[in-house]
């Protein structure tokens, strides 16, 4: 049965995605086995599914996205990278500003009522 592998760099960096049966991989047809880790679409395993540049954790054995900005925070339960304070939650839509530390609306995305 096929499986979804993270092929992994010399600093555990995934870069490339490969499905194959495990005998597939284990027979070092795509490279070393030990340099692939099974992920899943559903995050049921490993945290999150693995995408290319994301990093694996061995000691949390989780694959953790890029961090999106310096000052966001991994979130220890989920591996993922939250900002240091909530985005609003009044329908509009924000990007965050690493400058000024704040989320900020995106012009011309506003509701419309």
């Amino acid at each position: 049965m096929s499986r979804i592998w993270a092929k992994l760099d010399n600093n555990r960096i995934v870069t490339e995605l490969v499905v194959a049966d495990e005998e597939l991989i284990i027979s070092g047809r795509f490279g070393l086995s030990q340099n692939f880790v099974e992920t899943s679409y559903t995050g049921a395993f490993r945290k999150n599914y693995a995408g290319i540049g994301y990093s694996y954790d061995m000691l949390r054995n989780a694959f953790i996205p890029p961090k999106p900005y310096p000052s966001w925070v991994l979130n220890e339960d989920t591996c993922r990278w939250n900002s240091p304070i909530a985005a609003p939650a009044d329908g509009l839509y924000y990007n965050w500003d690493e400058d000024s530390l704040s989320w900020v609306v995106v012009p011309g995305l506003e509701l419309v009522n």
